[in-house]
């Protein structure tokens, strides 16, 4: 009766110490922890037709860029802004995550937008464009694109952005989960490559300078 007390005590110890960390590095953790699901085959077929069926119901909705660049802000929503509304822009959110998560672990290279390596902006970008939404090629001038939203209004899908070097913005993420006061975002970092992080790292809580939303 001893023994199993004494077995009791030392597992319990263990699992109370066990470190945890806000950093996702690769799919199988991703998958643990609820931000990552196996994308099914037919997910972009259905994406697409879903997109193609509102474009028929209402031509004003449109997956446009904003070309805008009178300030170096983001501008106010307009008619040029990508905009997919309630149903569809939900499941295509579900799908964008899936599609950027399946690349945790890949390696860090500049100019990137492939397995064989990302930058930042290259990650977002070739994730969007899988589902047919071009986005600007730089985080700078993606900056530029959709409606700039609070870090307490932030939702899944929505791009992050920081500074971590000069005066503008020269780094972007996708946001994959919101809790609270911390926002969870998917990106390519130099050191680590494709990887989740948290707003409450102080790294990233430090650097970081907008979000904005360019599926409504």
């Amino acid at each position: 009766m001893k023994n199993i007390v004494y077995i009791s005590l030392i597992l319990l110890l263990f699992t109370a110490c066990k470190p945890t960390s806000n950093i996702v590095t690769s799919k199988e953790v991703a998958v643990k922890k609820g931000l990552y699901t196996e994308p099914k085959n037919l997910a972009v077929s259905e994406v697409k037709s879903a997109e193609k069926k509102k474009k028929n119901q209402n031509k004003d909705l449109t997956q446009k860029q904003n070309t805008s660049k009178k300030t170096g802000g983001v501008n106010h929503k307009n008619d040029e802004d990508i905009v997919i509304e309630s149903e569809d822009a939900s499941y295509l959110i579900k799908q964008l995550i899936n599609s950027a998560s399946d690349n945790l672990g890949v390696n860090y290279r500049p100019g990137g937008t492939s397995k064989s390596g990302f930058d930042c902006s290259g990650l977002v970008y070739s994730t969007f464009k899988k589902f047919d939404i071009t986005l600007p090629r730089s985080s700078h001038e993606m900056a530029t694109v959709g409606t700039k939203v609070d870090l307490s209004d932030a939702k899944k899908g929505d791009l992050i952005f920081f500074i971590n070097r000069g005066r503008r913005i020269n780094h972007v993420g996708m946001v994959v989960e919101v809790s609270h006061d911390e926002v969870k975002f998917i990106h390519s970092s130099t050191q680590s490559g494709v990887i989740i992080s948290s707003t409450k790292e102080p790294y990233y809580n430090r650097t970081f300078v907008q979000i904005n939303r360019v599926l409504m």
